[in-house]
């Protein structure tokens, strides 16, 4: 019934090779973890069994998620006695939708987060860009950015989301994050995801002085790999078995700790006496894990033209509608683009779903000159943009019976069915205001006294054309 895991070390901490969504199983101490049971009447070591759900019961087994975690206290022991001790939290940048200020149909620009100063964790220097949809409904998402210069650790802090998945990408900086299912450190280019409900802190990693990076949350259903159809069984895109899971560690420490709560949209502190980092064996297909984007199988045309982007999506959210995302993640990394004859950039377009664009490292082929790394981009629905006036230059100009290789280069998109909404702090104080002019300079080359040769010809030549 359980599935082995190999094991892979990084700096120190163990990870679980499987498969995403797979189940996976650990200990810290042998025998911790019950073979035979899920809920033994003395369960090994005087631990308290507890399960972590991430569906209702009935979901179909497919889509089911769950794990059991083997712990030194129950989690109701890691959270307050009484609602009091619940305070509300008013985070000046960290919000939630839905917000009821104006939205323009124009593209949006914000710049990078600057560097933080000193003792900024990851809670005070969550910056959320734009959001749709309502974490109280379980729908849609937000698109945040998050700067460190201190650890949670330094201060005994903790969170638990019981909005959203947590999508954690690293553009500067190492991060140690450690959760009630093991320690995962998660560098620039890698991606980490936190289930809704886990509870977990984020910490420089050792020899790091400061970080920044994007995070989402995901409101809406979990996420999945996609299915791949015709590119077949066993390769392309984000292979499942490329997912890590944390090695189960544990602490027994008490203390004054702190706990922040995200519910219905809200955020609460908490006073906690117990690390809740307390979880000594666990089992289950509901577990952090975190994907090294390196390793993303790129497909692309040899032809001519190039795929919608749908074809780098490396996760998805669904929603009922067969083939319609809450939530695409989609990423552009270092390949190969052969296309003969073809404009190799990303072509003008107006779509019916919703981007928000990010760059971790490099450029971005349809804007090389602007678009910095850190730095963010929104195009709602059916708001026309695509390449700059040189990326339109330097592809009409370019020798397309030459392969040409994109390297040094991470950009990502996360796509959605509902708009993004800016939010007030991100229109007044990291909204760049000129972005739409970077179109300005696209020339306008019409010419009726140039028809095109007849016939016209193919998108890619033979040897004897």
């Amino acid at each position: 019934m359980l599935r082995s895991a190999m094991r892979h070390k990084s700096e120190g901490h163990h990870m679980l090779h499987g498969s995403f969504g797979g189940f996976f199983h650990s200990e810290a101490l042998p025998g911790a973890l019950p073979r035979k049971q899920n809920s033994p009447q003395r369960p090994p070591y005087g631990l308290y069994p507890e399960l972590l759900s991430g569906n209702a019961f009935t979901v179909p087994r497919a889509k089911n998620r769950y794990a059991w975690l083997y712990r030194i206290r129950p989690t109701v022991q890691h959270s307050p006695m009484r609602s009091i001790d619940y305070q509300p939290w008013a985070h000046k940048t960290w919000v939630s939708p839905p917000f009821v200020h104006d939205c323009p149909p124009i593209q949006f620009r914000f710049a990078p987060p600057p560097l933080p100063a000193a003792g900024v964790d990851f809670l005070d220097g969550i910056v959320t860009l734009a959001a749709n949809g309502s974490p109280t409904a379980q729908d849609g998402c937000s698109a945040n950015t998050f700067t460190i210069s201190a650890s949670m650790g330094e201060n005994g802090r903790f969170l638990r989301n019981a909005d959203a998945d947590m999508l954690l990408l690293p553009q500067e900086g190492t991060l140690e994050l450690r959760t009630e299912f093991g320690v995962m450190l998660v560098e620039p280019l890698e991606l980490a995801l936190v289930p809704r409900g886990a509870m977990f802190q984020v910490n420089l990693a050792h020899g790091t002085s400061t970080a920044r990076g994007y995070m989402l949350e995901n409101f809406g259903d979990q996420f999945v790999v996609p299915d791949l159809g015709p590119i077949g069984i066993s390769g392309g895109l984000a292979h499942p078995r490329h997912f890590l899971a944390p090695q189960a560690c544990f602490e027994e420490v008490d203390g004054n700790f702190e706990l922040t709560s995200k519910f219905l949209g809200k955020l609460y502190k908490s006073p906690l006496m117990h690390s809740p980092l307390d979880v000594v064996a666990w089992y289950g297909n509901l577990t952090p894990c975190k994907y090294d984007m390196r390793l993303f199988m790129a497909i692309n045309t040899v032809t001519y033209d190039h795929p919608d982007p749908s074809i780098n999506t490396v996760l998805s959210s669904y929603t009922s509608t067969p083939g319609l995302a809450n939530l695409d993640f989609v990423i552009f990394p270092p390949r190969w683009n052969a296309a003969e004859g073809s404009f190799r950039p990303p072509w003008f377009h107006r779509n019916c779903m919703s981007e928000f664009m990010g760059l971790i490292h490099g450029t971005y082929d349809a804007k090389p000159d602007s678009f910095l790394p850190g730095a963010s981009s929104i195009h709602n629905r059916f708001t026309p943009h695509g390449p700059d006036g040189s990326a339109v230059k330097r592809g009409t100009e370019a020798d397309t019976s030459v392969p040409e290789k994109y390297k040094g280069t991470l950009a990502f998109m996360w796509e959605t069915r509902l708009s993004w909404h800016p939010t007030v702090h991100a229109m007044e104080q990291l909204h760049d205001v000129d972005y739409p002019s970077c179109w300005n300079s696209v020339e306008k080359r019409f010419d009726a006294s140039q028809p095109p040769p007849n016939p016209q010809p193919y998108g890619f030549c033979f040897d004897d054309e």
